[in-house]
């Protein structure tokens, strides 16, 4: 049982050191988790800051009922232990039964999709929430969207989320992962498939030159918005600005609808892990926000109205273990806006979590620029 009330399971990824960090900044106790104590103790080691944090380190196995033990007493998990099709169930599974929130950082859509319908009115029943993808993949975009969206009138939403970088570990077996996944995108509130092969050649906005981008699975974007009164159409593309890495990704595309999708399905996955081992694995380093940089740019339309919002960052994994670290934080202290299935900014609100990212120096002032008939009659 946790003394706890926040577990962060997975903790020695590169995200899930960034939350520990973060629950210190928050003087938040935490319970640090993993398969590995003596490998907790040594990342943690390492982390900033890590000797003015309350915390313990709880060896676990990845089952439900040891899961379950162990989150029983806390009230929040944040976990970061993916591919999340793969290694999540037990993790929501034990939430549930031990009655804590749940938050990951996911970038699989089918994995939103079955979260949803598996679980979500679960938690609903329990007064818990279930927010996969609170990331700045998903959310800093999201939060530029309901930026817009404060503009009556606008049902369609078309988002670019761009970043400098190269991924993590973790989060290039997330993106092999969801290559053998159907994808989907928004229309007239329907989804609708993605071409396996589809990319887009991108408008970036603060520069010149044009980058590459891929529905990168389809992203979180649809699933939130599918019941959202006040939309009816979206799509999302993203990526990294190097656009070798991009081509990349799209010559391995090719490859895995021709020669893996067609395997069964455990000989796929161990085909999809090393593919994406040998690209990257190891830990890259601290990012440096001169370098690391994002951009999220969302334009919406409707039939006589138009809003484009800009928030331009750094330090994509940075925004990331924020947003986690303060999802907990703020639900030791109160009720979230929504119980069940939720975006962060449907369960916290866009404009707190736009302060919280800004108060920490992670992203700019958004640039929103609206043409609308109502504000133009204001």
């Amino acid at each position: 049982m946790s003394k706890k009330p926040v577990v962060i399971y997975g903790v020695t990824g590169y995200t899930g050191r960034l939350v520990a960090e973060y629950l210190r900044e928050y003087k938040l106790p935490f319970i640090a988790a993993g398969r590995d104590a003596k490998r907790i103790k040594e990342v943690l080691d390492k982390v900033p800051g890590i000797e003015n944090a309350e915390y313990e380190i709880a060896e676990v196995e990845h089952t439900t009922a040891a899961l379950t033990k162990l989150f029983k007493g806390a009230q929040v998990v944040c976990n970061m232990v993916g591919p999340f099709m793969k290694y999540g169930p037990e993790a929501v599974e034990a939430s549930l039964a031990a009655g804590c929130h749940y938050t990951d950082t996911n970038g699989e859509q089918n994995w939103m999709l079955h979260a949803e319908k598996e679980w979500g009115a679960k938690f609903a029943a329990k007064n818990l929430l279930l927010s996969p993808g609170i990331a700045q993949m998903y959310t800093t975009g999201e939060i530029a969207a309901n930026l817009c969206l404060e503009t009556p009138g606008l049902d369609t939403l078309d988002i670019l989320v761009l970043w400098r970088g190269f991924p993590t570990y973790a989060s290039t077996q997330t993106i092999f992962s969801i290559l053998t996944a159907d994808f989907f995108y928004l229309d007239q509130n329907q989804y609708k498939q993605w071409p396996a092969t589809a990319k887009a050649e991108v408008a970036v906005p603060g520069q010149h030159e044009n980058a590459m981008a891929l529905p990168w699975g389809g992203t979180a974007h649809p699933v939130w918005f599918k019941n959202d009164p006040r939309v009816s159409n979206v799509k999302a593309m993203g990526g990294v600005f190097d656009r070798t890495v991009m081509e990349g990704v799209v010559q391995i595309t090719a490859v895995v609808e021709e020669k893996i999708k067609p395997l069964p399905k455990a000989e796929a996955e161990k085909a999809l892990s090393d593919m994406a081992a040998s690209l990257q694995s190891g830990m890259p380093p601290r990012e440096n926000p001169r370098i690391n940089t994002t951009v999220d740019s969302v334009h919406a339309s409707g039939p006589l109205g138009h809003a484009h919002c800009v928030i331009h960052g750094n330090c994509n994994y940075k925004q990331t273990g924020l947003l986690q670290a303060f999802a907990a934080y703020h639900l030791i202290q109160a009720p979230p806006k929504r119980y069940g299935f939720a975006s962060g900014c449907q369960a916290f609100g866009h404009r707190e979590l736009l302060g919280v990212l800004q108060s920490f120096g992670l992203v700019s002032e958004p640039k929103l620029t609206v043409d609308a008939p109502s504000v133009r009659r204001g």
